[in-house]
């Protein structure tokens, strides 16, 4: 009773809801929706295991694991092994569900690294011969098929000649007699033709009435002369439905001999839509997958000692609101718990989320023991609990006769009862002291509620809890020690404050005994000491903004809360004069200097945790400066490479030519006897082959100081304290334009400098000599490389093929000679293809290639324009 009521408080049916809508089959939904809780962790183990395979199966095949075709056939399987006869729509849905079963094993079977998605599908029979079957006798309708029974494509031939018979001799029954007839029509009554006639001339088409009109006054008749044939009809149709169902019950039979093994089929489909929903949905909610760990720790001399890690942990639910009902974003918290602790006291104000840490801890365990990842940063670690008991929210009930405390109680005994069924034996290891037992006075207070039968009530629920006080255990008793986790809201709330406060502390004592781990939320400052009694203990507290006077959601660890009731209660609307009295009741006590000493560690624990988030940020840019210079490094290398392999092959080329050059010259020498002059010839031509293709051999010139800046390159302006790219070379007046962010300026040669601090290179004007002498022809220098803009760019992607024609076409045409670049993307290829063609008929296009992998690849071609 107590774990269904724990799954109600933690609203985990609306969880499951949230999972139904991730799978993709009817039967996957309803398993999500009743969603069992595994009672091994070798059972969730496996869960686990099924999401994470499906999770990454997800990212390598594209649309992830399909189930078209696979429905919801097990009434059908059931019938069938009844001996009862299935229609044909029930034996189309078996055959669609075979056949997406099989699609299914064929995905996995293409991944053998999954094991544990391979060894769930390795018995999974699909029986194509039995699809097939159906097939051939069932067709998409749901009908019998012709080609399912000789007899059956006779019978069907014979009915649809007699219906054309029949349709013969009404039509001309209405021509002949259409004074009679109502409305020229052929209908049906039950299984027999008949026309509407006039109920004044019934006798002019005699025949057998079948129905009436409601006013009356229209027959439906079906007239003599087809009587005979409607009754042959009626025989060829009964026994087209024999034959129809001694198809279907031929295959009914062999769906019979291997029920067992399609409810098999058809529990491993589920399991696998189970799974994708829940790796799905994991991956929605970008959640990490959980690592079990135990939850005590068996050598305490371990280096490395198991503690449950969920660091910046969202509430699934609250992460659903968000999303889809427009909900305020997620304050995620952080749950690091050392091995050693067995009770987690959370103190803080009202509506500070106390509440919601109880719940997302508790969510997170049921999520995890049921396979599904946990909403937090890696690594997500936590224990495998067997038992999650909770006592969060009012129990009061008019009713029952229950009270706030009474109601409180009860569920508190029933979650020490369960307890008892989950333990090991464990020995305690440090000396308690109970509390002091309340005094005669407040044994003897009234009830809280003032009724008679609500206190015996509350007096039957708390004798269960009798057994908490007196003297604790020694070091060398042994305690049983349950694989619980255990969730008490305001423990102890409801009844007197220092008789709750006893009672919270006797009953988290017992829990840190008896219980894997419990966290608590509370209100009395008795229970922030347990800390420092017992290093079992450990506080937190949900913060609270002392200038926006309202609780940030998040969880401190190690420092104990204030309730700061007073300023919530202020900020709420209470009447600021009863705010200010209380005010002053607190202030005669030592709880507003504890409060003091609080608000100065939370302080400073704000002023390290600003540090700490500058020093991240600093690290992570740090990072990123270093990913960015390395990228560029090795950028730089990767294209000193290719110009070493560029100018290598201009080499071989260049030899390879000089070689063919000099063997011509051979060859002409060795044709007829060779003269003097010959001989003068070849070396003539030699030396010219030697200085075109040879390097010279005179000494390399000096380097001249200074650089000449290129278009590209980086240059720094000292006046102006900026670096800047250059865009364009240096004009007859030694400038050359510059940007730098998103300026652009025209600077002079002398205004620059290179990034290591060299100057540029300033030519010197030449003067003009009155009469040059002439010079040899020299070759035409190539053409400047193309250069691309938003001029020569025209950008056809979405676009059909009929308008990126007529795009393109005008874009010819008022381009000017040179390359113009065409973006179409990838997509497909049909309008790279459809653009090509194109290119290839146009006049005006000499060539075109695709792009360089930098400048786009496969989705730009490049065209050169006449």
């Amino acid at each position: 009773m107590i774990q269904a009521e724990t799954l109600e408080l933690l609203e985990w049916s609306r969880l499951c809801q949230h999972l139904a809508t991730f799978a993709a089959t009817k039967l996957g939904k309803t398993a999500s929706i009743q969603l069992p809780i595994p009672e091994t962790i070798a059972q969730s183990q496996t869960l686990l295991d099924q999401t994470k395979e499906v999770y990454q199966l997800e990212t390598l095949v594209s649309g992830g694991l399909s189930f078209d075709g696979v429905q919801d056939i097990g009434d059908s399987l059931e019938r069938a092994g009844l001996r009862g006869i299935l229609a044909g729509q029930e034996l189309l849905d078996i055959a669609t569900t075979l056949n997406g079963a099989r699609q299914i094993r064929r995905v996995i079977d293409n991944q053998p690294d999954m094991t544990v998605l391979n060894n769930l599908v390795a018995e999974l029979r699909t029986y194509p011969e039995i699809e097939q079957e159906i097939h051939r006798c069932i067709d998409d309708r749901g009908k019998v098929t012709d080609r399912a029974n000789p007899k059956l494509a006779g019978i069907r031939e014979q009915i649809r000649s007699t219906r054309d018979r029949i349709y013969e001799v009404l039509h001309r029954t209405l021509q002949r007699q259409s004074n009679a007839i109502q409305e020229p029509l052929i209908t049906q009554r039950g299984d027999r033709f008949v026309i509407p006639v006039k109920a004044s001339h019934k006798d002019a088409i005699p025949g057998v009435v079948h129905d009436t009109s409601t006013s009356g006054l229209t027959l439906y008749v079906e007239p003599h002369s087809i009587v005979n044939q409607g009754n042959q009809l009626r025989q060829l149709v009964r026994q087209e439905q024999r034959e129809e169902e001694e198809v279907r019950r031929v295959l009914t039979e062999q769906i019979a001999e291997v029920q067992e093994d399609l409810e098999r089929l058809l529990a491993i489909v589920t399991t696998l839509d189970l799974a994708t929903a829940r790796a799905r949905y994991s991956y929605w909610l970008k959640a990490n997958p959980p690592r079990f760990i135990p939850f005590t720790e068996q050598d305490s001399s371990s280096d490395s000692p198991a503690q449950i890690t969920l660091r910046q942990l969202r509430h699934p639910l609250l992460v659903w609101q968000q999303q889809h009902e427009q909900g305020t974003s997620v304050v995620p918290i952080d749950l690091v718990i050392q091995p050693r602790l067995r009770v987690i006291a959370i103190t803080g104000p009202n509506t500070g989320g106390k509440t919601v840490t109880l719940k997302t801890m508790g969510l997170a365990a049921l999520m995890a023991k049921v396979g599904l990842f946990i909403p937090a940063r890696e690594p997500v670690e936590i224990p495998w609990f067997e038992q999650i008991l909770a006592d969060i929210g009012d129990e009061q009930s008019l009713q029952q006769s229950l009270s706030t405390f009474s109601g409180h109680i009860r569920r508190i005994s029933r979650i020490l009862a369960a307890l008892g069924s989950d333990a090991i034996e464990t020995p305690s290891s440090t000396h308690h002291s109970a509390p002091e037992p309340a005094n005669e006075s407040e044994a003897q207070s009234p009830p809280e509620s003032g009724d008679l039968e609500n206190s015996q009530t509350e007096a039957q629920s708390s004798s269960d809890l009798s057994d908490l006080g007196g003297d604790r255990a020694t070091d060398t008793h042994r305690f049983s020690l349950a694989n619980a986790l255990i969730l008490l809201d305001e423990v102890g709330a409801g009844t007197d404050p220092s008789e709750g406060s006893a009672l919270a502390i006797a009953l988290l004592n017992h829990l840190a005994d008896h219980a894997a781990l419990t966290i608590a939320t509370t209100h009395f400052g008795e229970l922030k000491a347990l800390k420092y009694q017992d290093d079992r203990f450990e506080n937190a507290s949900v913060e609270f903004d002392d200038v926006s006077l309202s609780p940030t959601y998040r969880l401190l660890w190690g420092i104990p809360g204030r309730s700061n009731a007073l300023t919530i209660a202020k900020r709420l609307g209470l009447n600021p004069e009863v705010v200010e009295a209380a005010q002053s009741q607190v202030g005669m006590g030592a709880t507003a200097e504890v409060n003091e000493v609080i608000a100065g560690l939370e302080a400073q624990r704000r002023q390290q945790e600003e540090k700490a988030r500058t020093a991240q940020q600093l690290v992570t840019e740090t990072e990123r400066l270093y990913r960015e210079v390395s990228r560029k490094a090795e950028m730089l290398q990767n294209r000193e490479r290719e110009l070493q392999a560029q100018q290598e092959q201009a080499i071989q080329q260049a030899i390879q030519q000089a070689k063919g050059e000099i063997a011509q010259v051979i060859r002409r020498l060795q044709k007829g006897t060779p003269t003097g002059q010959d001989a003068q010839r070849a070396t003539d031509n030699l030396n010219q082959i030697a200085a075109q293709r040879l390097p010279s051999r005179q000494a390399p010139p000096k380097p001249k100081p200074g650089f000449r800046p290129q278009v590209g390159d980086r240059v720094r302006i000292p006046r102006l304290g900026q670096t800047a790219e250059v865009l364009t070379a240096p004009n007859d007046a030694n400038e050359l334009q510059v940007r730098f962010g998103l300026m652009k300026m025209t600077v002079t040669l002398a205004d620059i400098e290179s990034l290591q601090g060299e100057k540029p290179e300033i030519p010197e004007k030449s003067k003009p000599t009155p009469t040059p002498s002439p010079q040899p022809p020299t070759s035409p220098s190539p053409p400047a490389p193309a250069v691309r803009t938003s001029r020569n760019t025209i950008d056809l992607r979405g676009k059909r093929v009929a308008d990126a024609e007529q795009d393109l076409d005008q874009a010819i045409g008022r381009a000017d000679s040179g390359s113009l670049w065409i973006i179409h993307g990838h997509g497909t290829g049909k309008l790279r293809q459809g653009i090509q063609d194109f290119l290839k008929r146009h006049p005006q296009v000499e060539s075109f290639e695709l792009a360089d992998h930098t400048d786009g690849g496969t989705g730009v071609t490049v065209a050169q324009i006449r």
